[in-house]
């Protein structure tokens, strides 16, 4: 099993991989790096929505009691159930450690008791290679070409990243405070949209009726990185300016006034998009690039994913929604080529809650003279 990395990728290798970075509890079969066999998510929304975001402590107990659960539903459809698992897969970074520690430990744990090497992954990394994956009832698609520029938006991360090849990342930007969907959250939650943020900021864009407002953009023209404090800051004096306009100020702004919530809605989710897709555009031009990814959370953003394909160069990439936020089966994409590369974990493997995405590290190279952990009979 460990005589040096594969020249080409086997079409049935199949991973199980396990994804508990945040508050989703995940477990997939991916087979050859890019078949779904299962995607199993459990859900946290109904625990944390009553907070407006997610809190550390519900999220790590939710996971303990969901994982067994969620790894099972995932290894049903598998007629040889685990004869047919060749490695185990997790997340160990970034992401909320006490969360992270469950998926790590749980792969760990597995590998080991089973004799499968395990592969740990960057969350990041995962939702790029989400893009690689084969959506159910849809005919596989190439893979996309390298090099590109992949746009990786969510909740907690926003990042600019060149891939020129498997493994070889180039971090040209990254947020210095608030991520996209971090501030989605935040601006919904000024407005008194509800939770999650993003789809509800995209909902009530949609119905604003003018386009009166508009909210600055931060364009830090010296690089590729990203700044959306100072537009959420908008949006709290625009909204303590409007609610101190009526009788009721303690009401939220969208029940004081829906047809101006909808106008800042839509104005501030413009200003989020509008930086996010000129600055990918002028990356993937800069850098001669193939291809657009797009991914992560906020790529289920239907006006970013518009305006991005009408202003880019190139052909532009995402996975389904459902693909989008968290789940294990992207997790298992990218398991899938770094283990074609020789990359493995031992059981040294610890959570990394900062995690960056870097060019491949090699924990060891399989023929290297250090060996990997010993299999159990």
């Amino acid at each position: 099993m460990y005589n040096g990395a594969m020249d080409e990728p086997p079409a049935n290798w199949t991973i199980l991989a396990l994804e508990t970075s945040c508050d989703e509890t995940a477990a997939a079969v991916i087979r050859g790096g890019r078949e779904i066999v299962s995607s199993v998510v459990a859900s946290q929304m109904h625990l944390h929505e009553r907070y407006g975001g997610v809190v550390p402590e519900l999220a790590s107990r939710e996971h303990i009691t969901s994982i067994a659960p969620v790894i099972n539903d995932a290894l049903a459809p598998l007629a040889r159930g685990w004869d047919e698992i060749d490695a185990i897969a997790c997340t160990y970074g970034p992401g909320l450690a006490s969360a992270l520690l469950t998926g790590v430990n749980a792969a760990k744990g597995l590998a080991w008791a089973r004799g499968k090497p395990l592969v740990g992954v960057n969350h990041l990394e995962g939702h790029i290679y989400a893009t690689w994956l084969i959506p159910e009832g849809t005919q596989p698609d190439l893979p996309p070409p390298f090099p590109l520029v992949a746009l990786v938006v969510s909740g907690g991360h926003t990042a600019l990243v060149l891939l020129r090849d498997h493994g070889d990342y180039q971090l040209l930007g990254q947020t210095r405070d608030d991520a996209a969907g971090e501030a989605f959250d935040k601006a919904a939650r000024i407005m008194g949209l509800g939770y999650p943020g993003g789809p509800q900021v995209q909902q009530w864009a949609a119905r604003a009726t003018a386009n009166d407002l508009r909210v600055p953009r931060a364009w830090l023209s010296d690089s590729y990185d990203f700044s959306f404090s100072g537009v959420k800051t908008h949006v709290l004096q625009e909204v303590e300016r409007r609610r101190a306009m009526h009788v009721e100020p303690a009401k939220s702004l969208a029940e004081l006034d829906p047809q101006a919530t909808a106008s800042l809605a839509a104005a501030f989710q413009n200003s989020i998009i509008d930086v996010l897709t000129q600055k990918t555009v002028a990356a993937a031009e800069a850098y001669d690039a193939r291809c657009i990814v797009l991914a992560g959370g906020v790529a289920a953003n239907g006006p970013l994913r518009e305006l991005l394909i009408r202003r880019a160069p190139v052909p532009v990439r995402y996975p389904p929604i459902t693909l989008c936020t968290d789940n294990a089966a992207m997790i298992g994409a990218a398991a899938f080529y770094r283990y074609v590369e020789g990359l493995q974990h031992d059981w040294s493997l610890s959570v990394v809650p900062n995690l960056r995405l870097v060019p491949h590290t090699r924990p060891y190279r399989r023929g290297d003279e250090r060996q990997p952990p010993a299999n159990r009979p």
